[in-house]
Parts: C-alpha cells; sequence; structure tokens
C-alpha cells in the first residue's frame, strides 16, 4: 500500500475511478433486477432480455481492438470522456423501447461506451499513472467497484418502483452527465501516457517475447472465468429464486455478494504485490466449484444458500483481481494496453453469451442446469491455471515465490 502514501496524484485518479466505475457496472445492472418487467413491457422472453447484456459484451469486445490505437494515441481520460457522452443515447433509447428492436440498439450503444469506460479503460488508466504499481492500484479500485452490485441493485429496485424501469434509465443517462463526466473532465490527468519506443529493460524481456501458446492459456483462462462470473452475475437473482427465496429475500441475499466480493479483493490488496495474478487466481478459482457444488447437492436450504454465496462471493471477487492483473505477469507498461485490448475480444464475447446460456438453462432445467455448466467451466479454468503457472517469465517467477 505503499503507492497511496506517496503518489497523491494517483489516490485522486482511484477516487474518481472508484466512483465512475461504480456508476459504469452499476447501471448496466438493470436486467438482474427489472428483468422480468421488461419481457413483460417488451414482449420478451426473459432470455432475450438478458442477451440485451449479451448484446453489450459483443459490442464491447468487437470494440476494443479499434480502442487500443484511441487509447495509445490520446490516452485514457479522453477516450474514456468520449465514451461516457455515447452512453447518454443509449439510455434515452432504453427507456423509449417499446418493441425488441430499439432494445437492441440501445444495447449496442451502451457496448460502445463501456469499451471506452468499464474495467479496460480504467486499467489502462491506471498503468498510465501507476506503471509498475498498476497491480495495486488495480486491485485498490476493485476495492470500491465491486460493490456496483450492492449498491445499484437496492438503488435500482427502489427508482423502478418508483419512476418504472424506463424513468430509472434516464435517471442513470443524467448521473452519468452530471457526476461522471465532470469527473473524467476536470479530475483525471489530461495526458499521462507512457513515451512509446522506449527501452524495454533487460528483466522483462523475455515477457515481451511469450509464445503465443503461452498468451493462448492467458486468453483461455481469463475467459472461461469471465464466462462463468459474468454469467451468473447476470442470472445470479433469478438463480437464487429458483433455490425457492423469495423476490425480497434474494435481492438481500444477493446484495451481500458485493460485499463479500471486495472483502476477498481486499485481502489480495493487503498482500502487498507479495504474489501475482496467477497465485491469485490459482487460491481463488478452487472456491469457485466447490461452492457450486454445495448449492447442487442441497435442497434449496438457507445454510447452503448462505455458503454459496460466502465462497462464490470470495472466490469471484478475488478471481476479478486476478483477470485484471494476470496481463501484467507477462507484459510490461508499453505492452499492457495492447495485450488488455487483444484479451478483451475473447472476454467479452463469453461475457456475452453467458447470460442468456445461464438463462435459458435455468428457465429449461432450473438451477441445477445453470450450476453443473458454471461447475464445469470452474474446475476447466482451475487447470489452465496450474499450467500457465509453469509458464512465467524467470522474474515473475522468482517474485511469485
Amino acid at each position: 500500500m505503499r503507492f497511496l502514501k506517496s503518489d497523491g496524484r494517483l489516490i485522486g485518479v482511484l477516487l474518481v475511478l472508484a466512483v465512475t466505475q461504480l456508476i459504469g457496472w452499476g447501471t448496466i445492472g438493470l436486467p438482474p433486477i427489472v428483468g422480468r418487467d421488461l419481457a413483460a413491457d417488451l414482449g420478451m422472453s426473459l432470455p432475450m432480455v438478458f442477451a440485451g447484456t449479451s448484446t453489450l459484451y459483443v459490442t464491447m469486445g468487437l470494440c476494443a481492438p479499434w480502442l487500443a490505437r484511441a487509447f495509445a494515441r490520446h490516452g485514457a481520460r479522453k477516450v474514456m470522456m468520449v465514451g461516457t457522452v455515447v452512453a447518454v443515447p443509449g439510455f434515452v433509447a432504453l427507456s423509449l423501447a417499446h418493441e425488441p428492436m430499439l432494445y437492441f440498439v440501445a444495447w449496442v450503444i451502451l457496448g460502445m461506451s463501456g469499451s471506452a469506460t468499464l474495467s479496460t479503460g480504467s486499467y489502462i488508466m491506471l498503468n498510465e499513472v501507476a506503471g509498475r504499481q498498476a497491480k495495486s492500484a488495480i486491485g485498490a479500485l476493485m476495492l470500491v467497484t465491486g460493490l456496483s452490485g450492492s449498491i445499484f441493485w437496492p438503488t435500482t429496485s427502489f427508482l423502478s418502483g418508483h419512476f418504472g424501469w424506463r424513468g430509472t434509465c434516464l435517471v442513470y443517462a443524467a448521473m452519468l452527465i452530471l457526476v461522471s463526466l465532470p469527473l473524467y473532465a476536470f479530475a483525471t490527468p489530461r495526458r499521462a501516457v507512457a513515451k512509446e519506443g522506449g527501452t524495454v529493460p533487460a528483466k522483462r524481456a523475455n515477457a515481451l517475447s511469450i509464445p503465443r501458446s503461452t498468451f493462448g492459456l492467458v486468453v483461455a483462462a481469463i475467459t472461461v472465468n469471465a464466462f462463468v462470473t459474468f454469467g451468473l452475475s447476470a442470472v445470479f437473482i433469478e438463480l437464487l429464486r429458483a433455490e425457492g427465496l423469495a423476490p425480497a429475500q434474494a435481492i438481500a441475499f444477493g446484495s451481500m455478494l458485493g460485499v463479500i466480493q471486495v472483502s476477498a479483493r481486499g485481502l489480495d490488496f493487503l498482500g502487498g504485490g507479495r504474489w501475482d495474478g496467477i497465485t491469485t487466481g490459482l487460491v481463488a478459482g478452487t472456491a469457485l466449484p466447490v461452492a457450486m457444488l454445495i448449492l447442487m447437492v442441497s435442497e434449496g436450504a438457507t445454510w447452503a444458500v448462505a455458503t454459496f454465496i460466502l465462497l462464490y462471493g470470495a472466490g469471484s471477487g478475488a478471481m476479478a483481481v486476478a483477470r485484471a492483473t494476470i496481463p501484467l505477469v507477462f507484459y510490461d507498461q508499453a505492452e499492457f494496453a495492447k495485450a488488455s485490448s487483444m484479451i478483451a475480444l475473447p472476454l467479452n464475447l463469453a461475457s456475452a453469451v453467458s447470460p442468456p446460456v445461464l438463462a435459458g438453462l435455468l428457465t429449461q432445467f432450473g438451477s441445477r442446469g445453470a450450476l453443473g455448466l458454471t461447475f464445469v467451466c470452474s474446475c476447466a479454468a482451475v487447470m489452465i491455471l496450474v499450467l500457465l503457472s509453469r509458464r512465467r517469465p524467470q522474474v515473475a517467477a522468482a517474485a511469485a515465490t
């Protein structure tokens, strides 16, 4: 945590990103709370409603490689400002939707915005400012942004109860313009991009020339885990309801997930960089299949649901840090933005596919269908990380031990 004491500018950037990422992720989390209202008003099935989130992630993934040049040329600040402005017509279009066509157009617009503002953009900004301290900075950011569900699920439920889901969309559009945009414009560095063409330190030279198979394992580990965590996040409330919880109880239990995830991220952050993203992923990843197995073999008992939320929340919270920081094991500051943008395409495509797949399994086979698939995927992610741990660059391997 030394960087927090020594770099006032970094603290300011972290505070800005904490607020804007909370708003960014929280505002697009409408379907888990108002999914049934959306389905009824638009004449769509519940899996089709969650396909809106899939459209968001597909768009984010397709835009990611193209935005890599924009991040390198203009810096994260300008790209994120533009992305915030783009989100506003997306929420307005969503509020005006009365048929599936405009509904999906709105999610395309929100996906274009998200590719510039959500996660990848914030990691690139922190890498611009913090350099080698980016892992700790990303971990610090995630301590706060993990609360997006805990804050915005009840907020969305409250707002939709008073203004309807259409009015909630307009409130969120105003929030982006009145809060997020000014913070990016006036409280982040105008240009803090690492110099291009600089000499790569000898100790990192091997990290910049990793084999394609190793990069493939990095992509596979991140993508498979994203399929599980993003998919379950989208259907989490419905999953708990399928286990027999009442709607209000499901939201209350689900809201605890963010607190647990943040606690797990805090443990990684307090490690002070003593372990890398791969080590974090290995430890956290083992908790996910255990959590799913417990819920599958139970009969919806309260203790089983509570244990599932505890283990899944801790594992998924720490795995979110691992997904963001595994590339730092292999890439230095100059290559991080490019690598992150390349990984963002398959990551977001997997995140796009998972919500409708899991929603469809919930609809057709109940909670056991969704849990069975995510159990298999979680086991696969752990095995990939075991293989990846043996391919650390020499310096990274020494640091990890």
